[in-house]
């Protein structure tokens, strides 16, 4: 029998951003946004709306590389007028049918608040500033404040114009991305290049808008420069972003079909991949100085096909269970983390999945495994985290709301289930659920079995629970 001791008193609260997604369009890599967008009726296809409801996302930020070769003038007005990009990142022609009012609107249909990443001069890389055969893609500081003042002034006329009488109202914009990585393309800013930048970029928004939220890049670099206590000494930003992606050497095993070959070695490593992401957002704690933290991209980079289909199978979700547990236990200075993208229908590291074109009605799209413990997770949490201790092979994180007492856990064992109860001190409980998901750690969903990681709810009259083995749960428990 484990016992979780929980500790009632509550400590900081939760940022409700801590379940974001991300929206990138990969033209030729995944079709991800165009995907979902159903270009006969301009509309975002139904059943997309759906599922990502069921997802729940708290925010969905627009942007990512392709930022860096982005005009957001582009893409808006009649869809007649549109001019179409040309994706240098990822290949191909992207459209610009969906834009700064559709992915708007995508928000406003799914309740999630929008986090637009600029054109921060193309992050210093002249291939994306200037890519031989589609003239200058450079994006100004005036261009950024001109897209603050299109979503953000009640009386813009471009947008007022295009049929939006009221403003958008966002609030997060995000001033550089991946600036301090060295790509296939070379390498962009400099450090203090980047720090002049972005002040240049905020004064310049923040004089449209003076109640922006302005997040600056702050990850380190390629040959392990701080940038982090650098950029965290520009006044005018209020956070600072980084990305975290599991992949390299340690998790060769996972590459192509190899995991297949031995489930428990594959087990062993995909439950050590959280303390990769704990010792990256502690050397960014170290130095942030006062600034809040966003994780803006997080999730596995696997070489194999798709992205690797492991991604796929519930050994992964209880994977990622674990990696939101760490990131809410740094949630006193994340403000902003995810741990998937977000849909699309090629890789895997999407939280859904849409298996083939959405307009034939047989195709349906479904939650991968990262999206299911997401969605469980966020439906299920506390606005203040909890001190809890406990000694057994779990992982477990407590937040509270009012009288009511949340707890998510992960089975560690994949093979035995866990006798679980809990040590309320002198509290007392009045009702008491668990919904889970548990399943082999080898089974992977697919078009054919969609709803296989759903969860399920019991009750109990007592505090005592039984975890099945390779279970991820959210516990409610309602007190006196």
């Amino acid at each position: 029998m484990i016992t979780i001791k929980i500790d009632a008193k509550k400590k900081h609260k939760i940022s409700p951003y801590l379940y974001m997604q991300f929206m990138e369009p990969l033209s030729a890599t995944d079709t991800s946004v165009d995907a979902g967008w159903d270009y006969t009726k301009n509309e975002w296809y139904p059943s997309l709306i759906e599922k990502v409801k069921e997802l729940s996302p708290t925010m969905v930020r627009f942007g990512g590389t392709f930022a860096a070769y982005y005009h957001w003038k582009e893409a808006i007005g009649e869809q007649k007028d549109r001019i179409p990009m040309i994706n240098h990142c990822w290949g191909g022609l992207y459209s610009n049918a969906v834009g700064t009012d559709e992915v708007i609107d995508f928000c406003r249909q799914v309740e999630a608040e929008p986090l637009l990443v600029v054109n921060t001069e193309s992050d210093g890389f002249d291939i994306w500033a200037n890519p031989r055969g589609d003239g200058n893609r450079l994006g100004i500081a005036e261009e950024a404040a001109e897209w603050v003042d299109y979503c953000n002034n009640p009386e813009n006329p471009l947008r007022r114009k295009n049929g939006t009488e009221n403003p958008f109202n966002v609030k997060y914009w995000q001033i550089g991305n991946e600036t301090s990585y060295k790509i296939c393309t070379g390498v962009g800013f400099k450090l203090d290049e980047c720090y002049d930048v972005t002040n240049r970029f905020a004064e310049k928004m923040r004089n449209v808008d003076p109640d922006i939220k302005l997040i600056g890049w702050g990850d380190r670099s390629y040959d392990d420069v701080n940038w982090c206590k650098r950029m965290s000494e520009i006044e005018s930003i209020d956070m600072l972003a980084f990305h975290h992606h599991f992949g390299g050497e340690k998790y060769g095993r996972l590459y192509g079909n190899d995991y297949r070959l031995d489930s428990e070695k594959t087990w062993e490593i995909l439950m050590s991949a959280h303390e990769d992401l704990d010792e990256h957002i502690k050397t960014m704690r170290a130095d942030c100085g006062n600034k809040r933290l966003a994780l803006t991209e997080g999730h596995f980079i696997l070489a194999g096909r798709n992205r690797n289909e492991i991604l796929s199978s519930w050994a992964a979700g209880v994977a990622y269970a674990r990696c939101l547990n760490t990131i809410m236990r740094h949630s006193d200075v994340l403000d902003i983390a995810t741990m998937a993208d977000f849909f699309g229908n090629v890789w895997q590291v999407n939280a859904i999945l849409i298996p083939g074109a959405l307009k034939w009605e047989h195709f349906k799209p479904y939650l991968q495994p990262v999206g299911s413990v997401m969605s469980l997770f966020k439906k299920h949490q506390g606005e203040y985290t909890l001190d809890i201790n406990y000694n057994g092979n779990i992982d477990a994180v407590a937040s509270a709301t009012d009288n009511k007492i949340f707890i998510h856990i992960a089975n560690l064992n994949m093979n035995s289930s866990n006798e679980i109860t809990f040590d309320l001190g002198d509290k007392k409980a009045k009702k008491i659920k668990m919904h889970y998901i548990t399943e082999n750690p080898t089974t992977e969903v697919t078009m054919l079995n969609p709803d296989i990681f759903a969860p399920k709810t019991i009750e109990s009259q007592n505090l005592n629970f039984k975890l099945p083995a390779a279970a991820v749960a959210a516990i409610e428990i309602e007190v006196e």
